[in-house]
């Protein structure tokens, strides 16, 4: 099937929103302060002080971009490769998806941050950016193989833009704590592709698994590289955005014991659940992963090694059940075609995040986090404010007037308020990708690396 036109005019598309991006960068985008050679906005603070602040903020922040940065060009783009004939596609698309959104991600988020009219760009923005990138390539996953490049360009533009005032508002507004992002990247990330997906499911004719919607043993051992590269990077993930290094090193144990937890379970659960009781890889690629997710709300707050543990095993558990039961049902009875899975490795486990978050909100005291209350959940305290004894337990007194009861709620609130967001952006962005103005890909042609490459002669013989 020739479809060379709608296809270069798609690309043709791209350079357009390219053009316009360069040209509002050089209209809005400049560097933040502390990148300027006069030291910028604070005149009092000396050469020296700059140095010092710059080079603090570089040794804190760089290896955590780099980390996410892996994870972001390297393990999501491998963890799709799993298709077997998709492997171009999903490796590329990733890089081409990725690269644009950072961009568009700066203009988003800025208009929130705006300084005189400007968005500055700092090393730490650079990293929420990543994070962003992150989130479209969530819902990309669950319409991977079934989606043109056109039309994921148009779902990251839509996305970001929903996304960055989804993050305003739970962040700024209703004060939750969410240092990983598992409330306003990954259940947002997740339910908003499953609503896209929603919207383009195929007939109830069409309704069957395609012959290209699987995998080879090689497609699936390049799924793995990008599984370990997410695992061994994902501390640095829910870590990141942590000014406190107290808070940062907390973050980064906690995850680290939560994946090697949900790992272990993996492989236990997969072995009883699966059929002749064989590990299944698509759980060992993915579910071995849904510790990362399932920390990241509470990752920074002392829920104990023991506690870390456990939140990894339970979200493994779920994963698992998830890709058993949970994918097929919602393929059958909703049409929902879930191709990576996100519902099981992101989706299911941020639930899982806010509601312990909501649980550790409730228990927090002064006496356990001394002055450190203030800074992780905000709104109970600000850095200034006193606090005093009420009838012998502590209540603090500041930021919002929260009771730790209170921002409980607000935990509940954060995570309700996101999939609701999420579902809703994600049902228009579906429509929008309907419309006939878009080329919609047809059956015969899922999964397939020969509709947009110059694919080799073995790739006949997959």
């Amino acid at each position: 099937m020739n479809t060379v036109g709608s296809e270069v005019s798609g690309f043709i598309g791209i350079l357009i929103v390219q053009v316009t991006i360069l040209i509002l960068y050089g209209i809005f985008v400049r560097y933040d302060y502390e990148m300027l050679p006069s030291g910028g906005k604070n005149d009092t603070a000396t050469s020296e002080e700059m140095l010092a602040s710059i080079e603090k903020e570089h040794r804190v922040s760089y290896p955590h971009f780099q980390d996410i940065h892996v994870m972001i060009f390297i393990g999501f783009a491998y963890l799709m490769t799993f298709l077997k004939k998709y492997g171009f596609s999903a490796s590329s698309f990733n890089l081409l998806v990725a690269a644009l959104t950072i961009q568009w991600a700066f203009l988003a988020r800025g208009i929130f941050q705006l300084d005189n009219g400007l968005i500055r760009i700092s090393l730490t923005r650079v990293i929420e950016a990543d994070i962003a990138a992150a989130v479209v390539l969530i819902s990309m996953g669950a319409m991977l193989g079934r989606t043109t490049p056109i039309q994921l360009l148009f779902m990251a533009l839509i996305e970001i833009v929903v996304y960055a005032s989804n993050e305003y508002f739970q962040l700024e507004l209703l004060k939750i704590t969410d240092a990983g992002g598992s409330i306003i990247v990954h259940a947002f990330g997740a339910y908003f592709g499953l609503a896209v997906s929603l919207v383009m499911r195929p007939t109830r004719q069409e309704n069957t698994v395609g012959t290209n919607e699987g995998s080879s043993y090689i497609s699936d051992v390049f799924a793995m590289v990008g599984t370990i590269f997410l695992w061994i990077f994902w501390p640095s993930f829910n870590s990141a955005l942590l000014d406190d290094i107290t808070q940062q090193h907390r973050a980064i144990c906690n995850t680290y014991l939560s994946l090697a937890a949900a790992t272990v379970t993996t492989f236990v659960v997969s072995a009883i659940v699966s059929h002749q009781h064989k590990l299944d890889m698509v759980h060992i690629q993915n579910s071995t992963l849904a510790g990362g997710v399932a920390i990241g709300s509470v990752c920074n707050l002392l829920i104990s090694p023991h506690g870390a543990l456990l939140i990894g095993t339970i979200s493994a558990i779920i994963s698992v059940f998830g890709y058993r039961y949970l994918t097929p049902l919602l393929m059958s009875k909703l049409r929902i075609h879930d191709t990576c899975g996100v519902h099981n490795l992101h989706g299911l486990p941020a639930v899982l995040s806010a509601a312990f978050s909501i649980f550790y909100a409730w228990i927090a005291s002064i006496d356990n986090y001394k002055d450190s209350l203030m800074d992780i959940f905000p709104a109970l305290n600000h850095k200034n404010s006193t606090y005093a004894l009420e009838h012998n337990t502590t209540r603090i007194v500041g930021g919002f007037g929260r009771t730790v009861a209170e921002q409980a709620g607000y935990q509940a609130l954060g995570i309700v308020s996101t999939i609701i967001v999420a579902v809703i952006g994600g049902l228009i962005t579906g429509m929008i990708l309907n419309l006939p103005m878009m080329r919609n890909l047809k059956k015969e042609e899922h999964h397939d690396d020969d509709i947009y490459y110059n694919v080799p002669e073995d790739f006949k013989h997959i």
